[in-house]
């Protein structure tokens, strides 16, 4: 059995085979635990050195809301931190463009697919069977009707960002004719579409919806199998970050790499997006330190207070966090789950926060709102425009979202077992081993159109956040 120890000021090891934690020294009780070099709780009882550390001697030291101080660090030493991650690759000569699709507004694509977005449930079934008809992609969602208020827009600003994707060659949208998200009532939010891109059927006001369905997206096929990829710059690229299923190793093996990638891309003048705030509870403040100037500072404090109120507004407890997975991992408290889960945004400042339905525009990291539920952030990242999702994961999950969705396994194990799930193996990382530039070369494969497994198993899917009153 082999420990390691992250940080030298650590006071716990992990288990380089389970991912628990074992003192390295006796820790007396209301003493902080401290991983990755800050506290992650303290001792509920005494610990002696060599005794396996989590929830039955340990608790976090969370507590509600609370006042941020803006201590942002000097750019030298955000200059020093992003050189770090990154001036290997750079000398590795790494490409600083991809084959991509380019769009009508400036965008790229990394995919020419076919959707089919839905204005409304009530066409879910319509919708399938027009994909097993003609090989366009559908995302059922139950909402788009009997919503109030932010819900409403909500769902309109989700699939407004997915109708305009640049993944997407073609979009049907698809509604029934009486619902609140009716056609008309979207196309306001949806705002100028390209014609030969995005096409309207209303099922109620349509003799045969099926072949009239079949007909618009043979239409849009033909359209988008004129398109050819052609070189573009890398900093076109915009890259969500996810985790889900952590475990122990989260914070020490995929994150990581991921931070790297993201500040490699960063550096680029590329775009990535960092979401769940509520796994950033615990960690926020690096990360407020790391904002580029006092607005997206107050911009960040907002987004973890609001999310606190969200909580408490609905009687819960705001901790409640890690899930049972995460503990079976080694995961104890959610500053341990969060330490780890931020280090997917690298040391790159930080230069907007964004809302639901925003798209992101500003080259460098972006946060997210929205919750940590794995369905509902990857469809807030596809819809805030990012062309590809980078999801780490010690568990495993099939899941995927509408655009591709690259699994890194946070151990050999399960990278091992779940072959059919896991795209990049980062277990090495925890015997040393430098994973950056063949990990960054992979997702710009990816990018230029190798399949992820989610693709070849065709595990798209979305949901929508919800918060309100259905009538």
């Amino acid at each position: 059995m082999s420990f390691l120890q992250i940080h030298p000021a650590d006071n716990v090891a992990v288990d380089t085979q389970t991912g628990h934690k074992r003192a390295l020294k006796d820790i007396p009780v209301g003493a902080n635990v401290i991983k990755y070099g800050f506290p992650i709780g303290h001792a509920t009882e005494d610990i002696k050195a060599g005794e396996h550390v989590h929830t039955h001697n340990m608790a976090t030291n969370l507590g509600d809301k609370q006042e941020y101080t803006y201590t942002p660090i000097s750019a030298d030493e955000a200059e020093k931190q992003t050189l770090s991650q990154t001036e290997d690759d750079r000398s590795a000569q790494l490409p600083r463009s991809i084959f991509a699709y380019e769009r009508a507004d400036g965008n790229i694509g990394i995919r020419n697919d076919i959707w089919i977005i839905n204005t409304v449930g009530c066409v879910n079934k319509l919708a399938e069977t027009l994909s097993r008809r003609t090989g366009a992609y559908a995302f059922p969602h139950p909402y788009g009707c009997s919503q109030l208020g932010g819900d409403h827009k909500t769902t309109q600003l989700i699939l407004k960002g997915l109708v305009r994707h640049p993944n997407a060659g073609g979009v049907l949208v698809l509604g029934l004719g009486c619902e609140n998200n009716n056609l008309e009532e979207f196309k306001k939010v949806l705002g100028p579409v390209d014609e030969r891109r995005v096409k309207f059927l209303n099922a109620q006001t349509c003799e045969d919806e099926v072949e009239e369905g079949v007909r618009l997206i043979r239409e849009l096929q033909e359209t988008a199998a004129r398109d050819i990829r052609v070189p573009v710059p890398v900093s076109k690229l915009r890259v969500g970050l996810k985790c889900g299923g952590s475990d122990g190793f989260s914070g020490i093996t995929a994150n990581p790499l991921i931070g790297r990638f993201s500040d490699w891309l960063c550096a680029q003048g590329g775009t990535t997006v960092l979401t769940e705030v509520p796994e950033m509870f615990g960690a926020e403040q690096l990360l407020m330190d790391r904002c580029i100037n006092r607005e997206v500072f107050d911009k960040t404090v907002a987004l973890i207070n609001d999310f606190k109120d969200y909580f408490t507004d609905h009687g819960q407890v705001i901790y409640e966090n890690p899930s049972p997975g995460n503990k079976e991992g080694g995961i104890t408290t959610l500053e341990e789950k969060s330490l780890g889960c931020t280090q997917k945004g690298g040391t790159s400042p930080v230069v907007d926060v964004l809302d639901y339905g925003d798209v992101a525009v500003k080259g460098g990291l972006n946060l997210l709102n929205g919750p940590g539920n794995d369905m509902v952030a990857v469809t807030n990242l596809t819809a805030a425009g990012c062309h590809l999702i980078v999801f780490s994961t010690g568990r495993g999950t099939p899941l995927g979202a509408p655009v591709p969705t690259v699994k890194v396994g946070t151990n050999s194990d399960i990278s091992r077992r779940k072959k059919n799930w896991i795209d990049f193996d980062a277990g090495p990382m925890i015997d040393g081993a430098d994973l950056t530039k063949e990990f960054i070369g992979y997702l710009l494969e990816v990018a230029e159109g190798r399949e992820t497994s989610n693709e070849r198993n065709g595990y798209r899917e979305i949901a929508i956040f919800k918060d309100g009153v259905t009538l």
